[in-house]
């Protein structure tokens, strides 16, 4: 008898595992959009193509260790709703930074916010920005599978995937005018949605129409592109930067 309930088990696990699995890596997926591009935005606050990789790696590594303890603390994490306000209003400071700051044309870019001059100083942005993303992302995926192991993998899996969409944004950019805007717009659409679940948590969206409003502005994002002159000064200013160096200017 015994064992025909574990075969039923192992059956039963080898069958929702993938599909579990299939769903976890599809929502970080669709949920990481905004993230990659805020992640790219403040990456390149750098001014340095190689330094921006860099921030990217480092700044994720750091990452994945907060989303973790994040998975493994979720259930006490929710308990208390000051975390998700802490979240809201980093997110918002965020969007506020990015548009009430001047824009820095000086150097072929059109970047808003802050300019960091070493690693040091934006892997810790980086991974806290990842952190208030993943306070929505991680409640999801554990509502999804009571199982950790499994949501473990669709969130290192789901990192992967975020570094994967953070260089393309980090190119993409500089080629679209309205891009980043509209990416930091889906921020203040994130830190909306944590702030509703403080004040009444049936005020907040559900998914679906924070996927299609997310998915309209960034539609509109890439509505735009910079003229090529323009994107090529901006890929080719790390050589002219290196060729100054060694010439000594």
């Amino acid at each position: 008898m015994l064992d025909n309930i574990f075969e039923y088990l192992n059956f039963q696990l080898s069958i929702e595992a993938p599909i579990v699995l299939l769903i976890l890596i599809f929502l970080e997926a669709v949920l990481s959009a905004d993230n990659a591009i805020a992640l790219a935005a403040i990456a390149q606050g750098l001014d340095d193509k190689k330094l921006e990789e860099q921030a990217l790696n480092l700044g994720l590594v750091v990452a994945y260790v907060f989303r973790i303890s994040l998975l493994l603390t979720a259930t006490w994490v929710e308990k208390f709703w000051q975390f998700d306000l802490l979240g809201a209003a980093y997110l918002l400071w965020l969007v506020f930074q990015h548009f009430t700051s001047e824009e820095n044309e000086t150097d072929g870019h059109h970047h808003h916010g802050p300019r960091f001059t070493s690693l040091l100083q934006v892997i810790p942005v980086i991974a806290l920005t990842d952190l208030a993303f993943s306070l929505d992302s991680v409640t999801t995926a554990v509502a999804v599978s009571d199982e950790k192991w499994l949501v473990i993998a669709g969130t290192t899996i789901g990192v992967l995937t975020l570094r994967f969409m953070a260089g393309l944004f980090i190119r993409w950019l500089d080629e679209f005018e309205n891009l980043e805007d509209a990416g930091y717009i889906t921020v203040s659409f994130v830190g909306l949605r944590l702030l509703l679940k403080v004040v009444n948590n049936t005020f907040v969206p559900p998914q679906w129409i924070m996927i299609t409003a997310i998915a309209l502005i960034l539609a509109w994002g890439f509505s735009k592109r910079n003229p090529p002159e323009e994107v090529e000064l901006v890929l080719s200013e790390p050589d002219i930067k290196s060729q100054k160096s060694k010439e000594g200017v």
